[in-house]
This record gives structure tokens, C-alpha cells and sequence, in this order.
């Protein structure tokens, strides 16, 4: 894959009960302002619904360049990502993705609170599950379009059933490690590469 072109905008997706507040959407968002100031990001706040997640992202992607654009995503926001990223040809960056959330987050239906903000609550409803079936991609039409990191010490998900899913895409395997990606700095630069956000 031929990384001609240097990514203008960078889409990064949250997990589940996350926010734009995690550990990797602001180190991330750091080294953007640091190094790449004239780089449109956006990290939104995803609303409970799957179907209004991918709306919210259609809309505020809408007049971004095709060729130019791709998008990070942890976990359910991985699983987002792959669905962006299969709608738009772009290239992504997963980590630790969610293969099958709809299955994985059917024990969750009911009042939750947020990581990052324990008084933010909010209801995480059953037809939820049925708009993540109705929105899960096949297969990966252009697996050399992604890169997946993976990590076997995952506590959430099952990094065998992650690794089979994105087996043809440029893979990382990392022995060990946890499903926040706690040694995201060390994975950042070949993450940036891929990107084409290091193309000096």
C-alpha cells in the first residue's frame, strides 16, 4: 500500500463507556497539537446509540477530503471504525477492536455510568444491540487499509477471536499487555507511520 498522500484529517473512536477523555484519544490528541498542528482531529463524544454514533460521524466527516482522511478506533469505537472505514475506503488503525459487540454488550442493557465521570449517566438500551447487528461490516473488503494491535493479556476481549477477524491486515500481536493499551507511547510511532502522518 502506497501511503502517497499525508492524512489531513484523523478521526479517533472512544470505547464503550468511554470518552474522548481516555488515555489514548489524549495522547494522541497531544501529539497532534505538537507535531501536527494544521491536522483536522476530531475525537467526539459518541452518543449510547449505535446508529446515532455512525450518524453524528457521517455528518461531521461529511465535507472531509476522501483520499486524505482515516480514523483510529479502541475497542467498540475499533468496531466503529471498521464500519467507517469499510463505508469509506480510508485507512484505520484498530486497537483492540470489538469483533462482536452486539453479542458482548447485550449483559449491559440498563442504567451505566461513564468511566472518565462517574455522575454521567446514561441508559444503554436493547434496541441498541439490534442497530450494531444491523450496521456489522463482512469481511474487510481492503484488509492492507488497516492496522490492528491486539493484545493477548486483553481482560475484555478474546484476543484469539480479534486476531482471526483481522488475520489479513497488518497485525501486531503484543504478548501480554491489557485492553487499554497501557503501552499505547511505545506503539505510537508505527501507528503514525501507517497513518501517513509521518512523512518527513
Amino acid at each position: 500500500m502506497s501511503h502517497t498522500a499525508r492524512t489531513t484529517h484523523l478521526l479517533y473512536l472512544h470505547g464503550f463507556r468511554s470518552s474522548p477523555q481516555s488515555m489514548k484519544a489524549q495522547k494522541m490528541a497531544d501529539w497532534v497539537a505538537a507535531h501536527q498542528p494544521d491536522l483536522t482531529w476530531w475525537c467526539p463524544q459518541l452518543p449510547p446509540s449505535p446508529a446515532e454514533a455512525i450518524a453524528l460521524l457521517e455528518a461531521g466527516t461529511r465535507d472531509w477530503p476522501t483520499d486524505t482522511r482515516a480514523v483510529m478506533g479502541s475497542s467498540l469505537g475499533g468496531f466503529y471504525a471498521t464500519v467507517f472505514a469499510e463505508a469509506h475506503a480510508c485507512r484505520a488503525v484498530l486497537i483492540n477492536p470489538a469483533v462482536d459487540p452486539a453479542r458482548d454488550l447485550a449483559k449491559y442493557i440498563g442504567e451505566l455510568t461513564a468511566w472518565h465521570d462517574p455522575a454521567d449517566r446514561f441508559f444503554f438500551r436493547a434496541e441498541f444491540i439490534d442497530e450494531l447487528q444491523a450496521m456489522a461490516p463482512g469481511g474487510l473488503r481492503e484488509p492492507a487499509r488497516y492496522q490492528a494491535w491486539i493484545a493477548k493479556g486483553d481482560e475484555v476481549l478474546d484476543w484469539r477471536e480479534m486476531s482471526a477477524r483481522y488475520a489479513a491486515t497488518e497485525l501486531h500481536l503484543l504478548d501480554g499487555g491489557d485492553h487499554a493499551l497501557s503501552d499505547f507511547d511505545d506503539h505510537l510511532p508505527a501507528m503514525r507511520r501507517f497513518l501517513a502522518l509521518d512523512l518527513d
